[in-house]
């Protein structure tokens, strides 16, 4: 008996514009991006692979597929995806999460970003991609994300990728260098929270948060009715980490506090690490819209390291995304892409109490298994 697949992903994939203008075709569009979806779900990382995945699943495929022409080579798989824009292939990434999946109130979202490092392509002049994601740390997804241009940075693509989000009632999570004024208003107007680490390169604005915390613990304040204050202990394998925070709504002495909208508070994290009989104190400061709340601000900091834990660490790791050579046209940044829809959809699928370099093994040997992948956001 033939399974219905999810119809979820074909059907916002379909939406997409074929970019083979002027060229006959054999395959059809949305075969091309489910095989490839479904291939690197199941451990393809290029296109001569998914090609030979798409080969050896063929009778599978029939099931759900038209394949006029059976499979397309690699050099298809490859010059389709070159070709097709970035932008509306995100969107259908896009349409198809925001269909599925609701974000909560109080819901972290971290953005960071992250260099695909070997999409370099020194011999035209090409610079490594660097795409800025959202991570939706309750849900467990990546909502989107976008390439920041070619001589730019986080700061300019940051905005684009809050401008597609729906960030209503959610704690925003940007480290250092999406600490911006305009992104801080941005994240107000569009009705959510935001919390901002500091670093040098915010120098005063730094030296006055750290000033106004060393002056509190001076005067033996953080019991004070404005500081609030919560701890956590984490024990791992022996090593011990207590993890202190601090929340305080007065900014008065906050350097240009007013020039930056919705600030309401100022926080402070102490990680205390015990390792082997050795113990390292660091403390980082942070700049917010949120009341004056130590547990939600805990909540917050704490959550934004999902996204480098569990997105990009999976895929350096599961996917080895730093290896990738792939970097003809458009093909990187849409494989990044294919990548984020298939760890989103191993991720979330809990049947198999294995890591996610596992489930893909286990998704390409096991048809079964594929199909509660691929239906495992629906």
């Amino acid at each position: 008996m033939v399974k219905e697949l999810s119809v979820s992903i074909m059907d916002h994939f379909l939406e997409l514009d074929d970019p083979r203008m002027n060229r006959k075709k054999e395959h059809l569009l949305i075969d091309i991006v489910v095989i490839t979806i479904c291939a690197v779900i199941c451990g393809a990382d290029d296109w001569v692979s998914i090609s030979q995945f798409g080969v050896a699943k063929q009778s599978w495929f029939k099931t759900f597929l038209k394949l006029p022409n059976g499979i397309a080579s690699h050099d298809t798989f490859g010059r389709v995806f070159s070709l097709i824009s970035p932008e509306k292939f995100q969107m259908c990434f896009r349409n198809w999460i925001q269909s599925i999946v609701s974000v909560f109130d109080d819901e972290v979202i971290a953005l960071d970003g992250k260099t695909l490092r070997r999409s370099h392509d020194k011999g035209v002049g090409k610079s490594a991609i660097h795409m800025v994601s959202a991570w939706a740390s309750e849900n467990r997804v990546t909502l989107g994300q976008i390439k920041t241009e070619e001589k730019s940075n986080e700061i300019t693509a940051i905005p684009e990728l809050l401008k597609v989000l729906d960030i209503k009632g959610c704690i925003i999570t940007i480290d250092a260098m999406g600490c911006q004024k305009t992104i801080a208003q941005q994240i107000i107007d569009q009705e959510g929270d935001y919390a901002f680490s500091l670093k040098g390169n915010h120098g005063n604005l730094l030296e006055s948060v750290e000033k106004s915390f060393n002056k509190i613990e001076k005067q033996c304040y953080f019991e004070n009715m404005n500081v609030d204050y919560y701890e956590t202990k984490n024990v791992d394998h022996g090593r011990v980490e207590y993890r202190r925070h601090w929340i305080t709504s007065e900014i008065d002495q906050i350097y240009k506090a007013n020039e930056w909208k919705g600030l309401n508070s100022i926080g402070m994290v102490e990680s205390e690490r015990h390792v082997n009989g050795k113990i390292t104190i660091e403390r980082r400061y942070y700049i917010s819209s949120l009341d004056n709340q130590a547990k939600r601000f805990a909540y917050a900091v704490r959550a934004h390291w999902g996204i480098e834990n569990s997105v990009h660490w999976v895929l350096d790791v599961a996917f080895r995304e730093d290896d990738s050579r792939t970097r003809k046209g458009y093909s990187a940044e849409n494989l990044s892409v294919v990548r984020h829809i298939a760890a989103n959809l191993l991720r979330n699928e809990k049947t198999a109490k294995i890591g996610v370099k596992n489930k893909r093994l286990l998704a390409g040997w096991d048809n079964e298994y594929l199909y509660s992948v691929l239906n495992g956001l629906t």
